[in-house]
C-alpha cells in the first residue's frame, strides 16, 4: 500500500498516462478522472481518459475540451474503482496496464501492483486535489469544478457522514481556485427534470417496505425508464429519497439493465452498513452507499436475494 508521498513520487516519472474510472460513473468517478486528466496535462505531460460509459448528461460540463489524444499509453491507472469487476470492458482492454488504483472504498480489492487507498476519506476527488497539491500542478478553474463535483457528490453536498475537517477545508481551497460551488450545488443538486419527479413518484407509490418497515425497496424494470423518461442516473438520485421515510435504516433498489443484467443499490443509515448487505452478494461500497449485482431469472426472484440478505443482516446487527 503506497502513502500520498509515495504515489506522488510515482507519478513524478511517469507520461504517456491513461486514467480510468468504473463504468456507470458517478460525480466522483469522473471528478477525480478528470480532476487528475487537467493537472497532468496542466504539467505538460501526455494524458487521457477512458470509462467504459458514456459520461452522464448531468456531467458532460467535466468532460468539455478533454478530447482523447489517441495515444497508446505508457501508464495506465485508476480512481475510484474499488474491484477490477467495475472497470467494465476497460478491464479487458487495460486490465494487465493498470499499474496503480487511486481510491477510497473500504472495500476496495487489490487488482493492480501499486495502490493507494484511504477509507477515511470522503471522496476519490480529496486524493486528487491532494496529488495536484503536491506535484505543483496549475488548478485550472476546471480542474478545481472537477474536483469540487467529486467532493460534492459523494458527500451529498456535506450533509453526508463521511465529510471531515479536511473534506471541508479540500472543498474551501476548491473554491479558493475558482470552483463555481453556487452554480455547481444549482446544477448538481437543485436542478432537477420532470422525468426525476416522475420516477419518484413512481418510487413512491410501488416501494416495498419490510422487516418491520426499517428496509424499502424498488424495483425498476427497463419498462420504468420507457415509461417515465428517466435516465438511469435519475433514478439514482431518487433512490436516496426512500432512507428519508422515517424509521427506514436502508433504502434499495433493483434496476434492470438494458443488457437484463440486474443491480441493487443501498442507501443506509446508522447504524446499518450498507456496504456490509451488499458484500453478502458479491458487491461493496461505502457504509451509506453500496450496491450489487444480482443473480436470478427474474427481478423478483433476485429482489428476494436482496431481502433475504438484508434481514439477516439486520437480525446480525439487532435491528429486527
Amino acid at each position: 500500500m503506497l502513502t500520498c508521498e509515495e504515489t506522488v513520487a510515482l507519478l513524478q516519472s511517469w507520461d504517456d498516462i491513461l486514467v480510468i474510472c468504473h463504468e456507470n460513473p458517478d460525480g466522483d468517478a469522473l471528478g477525480s478522472m478528470f480532476g487528475l486528466v487537467r493537472g497532468l496535462r496542466a504539467m505538460g505531460r501526455q494524458a487521457d481518459w477512458y470509462c467504459a460509459s458514456p459520461v452522464p448528461e448531468k456531467f458532460v460540463y467535466l468532460a468539455q475540451g478533454l478530447e482523447h489524444t489517441g495515444r497508446t499509453p505508457a501508464h495506465v491507472l485508476t480512481v475510484d474503482v474499488a474491484d477490477q469487476k467495475l472497470l467494465g470492458d476497460a478491464w479487458e482492454k487495460f486490465g494487465d496496464k493498470i499499474e496503480l488504483a487511486i481510491d477510497h472504498h473500504g472495500t476496495h480489492k487489490p487488482f493492480a501492483p501499486a495502490r493507494w487507498v484511504e477509507p477515511e476519506s470522503a471522496a476519490a476527488a480529496e486524493l486528487v486535489w491532494l496529488l495536484l497539491k503536491e506535484l505543483g500542478a496549475d488548478i485550472s478553474r476546471e480542474t478545481a469544478d472537477a474536483v469540487y463535483t467529486g467532493i460534492a457528490t459523494d458527500t451529498g453536498c456535506f450533509r453526508f457522514r463521511n465529510t471531515t475537517g479536511r473534506t471541508l477545508r479540500t472543498a474551501a481551497e476548491t473554491l479558493e481556485a475558482g470552483a463555481r460551488a453556487g452554480d455547481l450545488n444549482q446544477h448538481l443538486f437543485e436542478t432537477k427534470s420532470l422525468a426525476y419527479f416522475q420516477a419518484e413518484r413512481h418510487m413512491l407509490e410501488s416501494m416495498e417496505l419490510f422487516c418491520g418497515g426499517k428496509a424499502a425497496m424498488v424495483l425498476l424494470p427497463q419498462s420504468f425508464y420507457t415509461e417515465t423518461g428517466a435516465r438511469e442516473d435519475e433514478a439514482d438520485a431518487a433512490v436516496g429519497q426512500l432512507r428519508q421515510i422515517e424509521g427506514v435504516l436502508v433504502g434499495i433498489t433493483v434496476k434492470e439493465r438494458p443488457s437484463g443484467e440486474l443491480k441493487a443499490s443501498l442507501r443506509a443509515n446508522p447504524p446499518v452498513n450498507a456496504a456490509a448487505i451488499c458484500e453478502k452478494l458479491g458487491g461493496g461500497g461505502h457504509a451509506g452507499a453500496a450496491g450489487c449485482t444480482l443473480e436470478g431469472p427474474s427481478m423478483a426472484q433476485a429482489a428476494e436475494q436482496i431481502k433475504t440478505a438484508c434481514e439477516q443482516y439486520l437480525a446480525e446487527i439487532g435491528c429486527v
